[in-house]
């Protein structure tokens, strides 16, 4: 309980009052004019004290920002991953002002567009506005720092944003930031400091902080470029079936791509970078080592049709295109190779993925040319067939039709590969698959099947579109058998066709055939039945 109170103002020797100095509750009586005198005296005395503790304060306080300010400075500019850049200068600029956000806007000079991928305190991803709009606008044009205290009063801002994001913005300050040369790339924008506007400490501090950075984010953006572009040439060389590799104007290999390293028959990459072409390239391969010294010479691209080459003692027949790589004032900084395999493996597989899914046809390939050949082989055939394709045709014409069974072929062969099944042959409107020809699988029935099903739901699908464009949907009928058939290369010396024969075959046929007699779109008989691993809704029909 407040009995007795006695307070007395802290005043400096200029009489600025800093402060009060209060006591509560005398312990025996109440307070006199003594007591007032007595305290007015000792506070007199500490002023000076408290002053200069004041005084010490802010020094340690300045120096404490300064230190914090390199540091920040420091870390930042160590910094090369312009995205990680971002993220700390907006960070800590935000921090070391108080503000409540930040943002770092860079000069997009393709698209004259500012634009950050950053932004502290903004839960939108990437912002851009013309270069010349807004606050931002104003200061990138004119390259003259803006701090505004009250933003609504400043006819230059654009309430718009707040409106669409339900953010108030009371108070601006926006800085550029100049490259070493002193063009503007870009500005940093602080909004809302807590406790006020921002002063004229907070713009210099600013200005100092972009002006340390200025030569990082350049500097950032720059390694980004060239590491975007290397990724890209990178992925690019690798996607390529055919072999890529370069020499420099020393004579040594400095890059090779996994196509390259297969083709030479090289374990490793490793085997072929930092060699010399004349080293690497010797013996039957010793003119590939001269063609390459003469383009570099000459700066003239040579070609190679079908040309024998010695890959470790495996002949194999390559075109090869050696092409001079010149900068954009013509002086040459080195060689190109391309390598392309045309061995009988490479046509085989480029005919083999026509018909076949292509990991089959690398199977295939993997075993030899046995695989092609005449055999007995458990499998599962599939028939399909479009209905009332007769009346259609009569419709749509020739062109018409011709288009229409394009576009059905393509979905149904997708739905065929997608199970790793072969497409024997297109007979009319007619597909005859195969499942488990020429390697067999352990699921080949229900390969077939679940191939069957893809087909009717995207048929479904395809009338969709179909009766969207106010064309006639169409129907069909599928019948799978699984039995032993004949497969192998079949025809003349001039004409040969991959293919299965047989009774398994004729019945997959028949089956399709009697889906008009049931009324059932998918028929399979009773050996494909009981090869089904899978759980299916199905009926006996006879």
């Amino acid at each position: 309980t407040t009995r007795s109170v006695l307070c007395v103002p802290i005043q400096t020797l200029t009489e600025e009052i800093i402060g009060v100095a209060q006591v509560i509750n005398k312990t025996e009586g109440t307070f006199s004019q003594e007591d007032l005198e007595l305290l007015a005296l000792m506070t007199h005395q500490a002023a000076l004290a408290l002053k200069s503790m004041q005084t010490v304060e802010r020094m340690q306080k300045k120096r404490e920002q300064e230190i914090q300010f390199l540091d920040i400075v420091s870390d930042i500019t160590s910094e090369i991953k312009l995205t990680n850049l971002l993220q700390k200068v907006m960070g800590e600029a935000t921090r070391m002002l108080n503000a409540d956000r930040g943002t770092l806007f860079l000069n997009d000079e393709k698209t004259s567009e500012l634009y950050t991928e950053v932004g502290a305190g903004l839960d939108i991803k990437q912002i851009r506005l013309p270069n010349h709009v807004g606050i931002a606008g104003a200061v990138f044009t004119s390259g003259q720092s803006v701090n505004i205290p009250y933003a609504y009063a400043d006819l230059r801002f654009n309430p718009s944003f707040d409106k669409q994001t339900g953010y108030f913005t009371r108070s601006i300050l926006c800085v550029p930031v100049a490259n070493k040369h002193g063009k503007t790339i870009g500005v940093t924008q602080m909004l809302n400091k807590r406790g006020g506007a921002f002063t004229r400490e907070d713009e210099s501090r600013l200005k100092a902080f972009t002006a340390q950075i200025s030569i990082a984010l350049e500097n950032a953006k720059l390694f980004d470029d060239v590491q975007n572009m290397k990724n890209y040439t990178e992925s690019m060389l690798e996607s390529m079936s055919n072999g890529v590799f370069t020499v420099d104007p020393d004579g040594k290999i400095v890059t090779c791509n996994q196509a390259g390293s297969k083709i030479l028959r090289t374990r490793r990459i490793e085997d072929i970078i930092n060699r010399k072409a004349t080293e690497f390239f010797k013996d039957d391969n010793a003119w590939l080592s001269d063609s390459i010294d003469s383009v570099h010479e000459n700066k003239e691209q040579q070609m190679f049709l079908d040309t024998e080459f010695n890959c470790n003692g495996e002949m194999i027949s390559m075109n090869l295109t050696i092409s001079p790589l010149l900068s954009v004032d013509n002086k040459i900084l080195g060689t190109l190779v391309m390598m392309e395999d045309i061995s009988n493996e490479k046509r085989l597989k480029s005919t083999m993925s026509r018909y076949m899914d292509p990991k089959l046809a690398d199977q295939v390939l993997a075993d030899g040319e046995e695989s092609l050949g005449g055999k007995n082989i458990r499998a599962t055939v599939l028939f399909s067939d479009v209905r009332s394709f007769t009346t259609i045709t009569e419709e749509l014409g020739a062109k018409g039709t011709v288009k229409l069974l394009n576009e059905y072929f393509t979905i149904m062969d997708d739905c065929i590969q997608r199970e790793e099944g072969i497409v024997d042959k297109f007979i009319g409107d007619a597909i005859m698959a195969g499942f488990g020809i020429p390697l067999p699988h352990d699921d080949d029935e229900d390969r077939g099947l679940r191939a069957g099903i893809a087909m009717l739901v995207e048929l479904r699908k395809w009338n969709q579109e179909r009766s969207y464009r106010g064309e006639r949907p169409i129907d069909m009928g599928l019948g799978l058998n699984t039995d032993l058939v004949v497969s192998g290369n079949i025809g003349s010396p001039k004409r040969m066709d991959y293919t299965m024969i047989g009774d398994g075959v004729n019945l997959a046929a028949r089956l399709e055939s009697a889906c008009k007699q049931y009324s059932a779109r998918i028929l399979i008989s009773e050996n494909t039945y009981k090869g089904l691993r899978g759980t299916y809704r199905i009926r006996d029909v006879d």
